[in-house]
């Protein structure tokens, strides 16, 4: 579930969508606070008021006609049938004898004069929560105003019952709205990002479909699809360019090959037009293999063999290519291992991907040095099937890493090759979509093919 959420949580329109979410949640709540507060605030002074005013009132009373006018007074407002129902009062002589009201018995705790307490009081027989105000009378004895509260408090909880199922209706908006939002940006970014993906894998001719809105979307998708446009037109010019010429040289270079062979041929072998004649067959043959090397990358780069995809067993084609290469190994003074030797399995071309193998095992032979050890192994990590070869030679330099692939580039010079079978294990490995990897073993140079598994 966790790694489930850290995916979720790594999509932008998932972020993008929650913050806006949590923005308008927080804002609703915010003003569902306030206006609950304000509701309550304003019943709170209300009721404040009423009763000091009640108690001023009765105050006057009592100066001008003393307890018992006071007494009457209350009689009056608990009979009138106005709030009767929540006022309460509450006259006592000094010796604390009931004169009038309708409290039960004196409040606990009395506070200082003209203060306005929470109590809890029984009144007509019923204990109650109210609002009081309690005054010491001068002849002794004690005046008691106040509220009672259960009115007040079933409103402030039918406020706080609204407040709270709509602070849950922005939550269930925030979520729905959430998922919904993301589901529309993946809507539109998806269509982009698969496109980008295909491309990525060979395939240059696709290219975004029009999702038919006219919106930010839509002017991307114009722009990158008139982009793509651009860079297979470029793309087509460069591989007709470089096609035409590796198609055009090489049956000239067959022609004076084949009459280069015929006067070697007819050539003694004391005669020294015989060695010009076989140094010029020789460079000839190597400039043949490069225009077939360049061939080879152009029609893995178009993806033509992509269709004959199949299940492909690594450890076998490892195990084919060790083999093959053991004895070059062996007069080169390598030991060549086979570790490990885990079974597997991904979708591609068999040749290609033997190839690819034979090309990287056969760059370590060449550049890890006599008595190196070079290792040949194939295992599975994380549902990614990895071919790797590793050597002890020298390696290569760290700021060479990026270099590496680029077609005739080559650290060595004195080596014999061509600086293009790197490039073809690259065309190789992003015609199935897979990586190629470079790494310092410490001491020497790891490649490693990571492909996708096969179903």
């Amino acid at each position: 579930m966790t790694a489930a959420l850290r995916r979720l949580w790594r999509s932008v329109g998932f972020r993008l969508a929650f913050y806006y979410g949590l923005l308008v949640a927080i804002t609703m709540l915010a003003a569902l606070a306030i206006v609950y507060m304000q509701t309550v605030g304003v019943l709170q002074q209300r009721m404040v008021r009423q009763v000091t005013a009640s108690m001023q009132q009765l105050m006057v009373r009592y100066d001008a006609r003393g307890a018992d006018g006071v007494a009457g007074e209350i009689s009056n407002a608990l009979s009138d049938g106005r709030n009767s129902d929540n006022e309460i009062y509450l006259l006592t002589d000094r010796e604390g004898n009931k004169l009038a009201g309708n409290l039960d018995q004196m409040p606990s705790q009395a506070p200082d004069a003209g203060d306005g307490v929470h109590r809890r009081v029984v009144r007509s027989g019923q204990t109650v929560i109210a609002y009081l105000v309690m005054r010491t009378l001068p002849d002794g004895g004690m005046l008691v105003v106040g509220h009672d509260l259960r009115d007040q408090e079933s409103i402030e909880s039918l406020v706080a019952s609204a407040s709270a199922a709509a602070g849950i209706v922005a939550v269930l908006l925030l979520i729905g709205g959430t998922f919904v939002f993301r589901q529309e940006l993946e809507r539109s970014v998806g269509a982009v990002r698969r496109t980008a993906v295909r491309i990525a894998a060979g395939e240059l001719q696709e290219r975004v479909e029009p999702s038919g809105e006219e919106d930010e979307f839509a002017l991307l998708e114009h722009d990158i699809n008139a982009m793509l446009d651009r860079i297979q037109s470029l793309m087509d010019g460069v591989r007709h360019v470089s096609n035409t010429i590796a198609h055009n040289l090489r049956t000239p270079l067959t022609r004076v090959l084949v009459r280069l062979r015929a006067v070697e041929a007819g050539l003694d072998a004391g005669d020294s037009q015989r060695d010009a004649v076989s140094t010029a067959i020789r460079e000839l043959e190597e400039l043949a293999v490069v225009f077939e090397k360049l061939l080879q990358i152009a029609e893995v780069e178009a993806g033509a063999r992509r269709q004959q995809f199949a299940p492909v067993a690594l450890h076998v084609i490892a195990d084919d290519v060790a083999e093959l290469y053991e004895a070059v190994a062996e007069v080169r003074g390598i030991a060549l291992l086979r570790e490990p030797a885990d079974m597997a399995v991904a979708l591609g071309d068999r040749d290609l991907l033997a190839g690819a193998a034979a090309n990287l095992l056969d760059n370590a032979l060449k550049y890890a040095g006599t008595g190196a050890t070079v290792r040949i192994g194939t295992h599975t990590v994380d549902g990614r099937a990895q071919f790797f070869v590793q050597d002890d030679g020298p390696g290569i330099p760290r700021t060479e890493h990026e270099r590496i692939g680029v077609r005739f580039h080559r650290l060595d010079r004195s080596v014999p090759g061509h600086g293009l079978g790197l490039a073809s294990v690259l065309a190789v490995v992003a015609l199935h979509g897979g990586r190629l990897d470079f790494a310092d073993a410490k001491p020497g140079l790891r490649a490693c093919i990571d492909l996708p598994m096969a179903d």
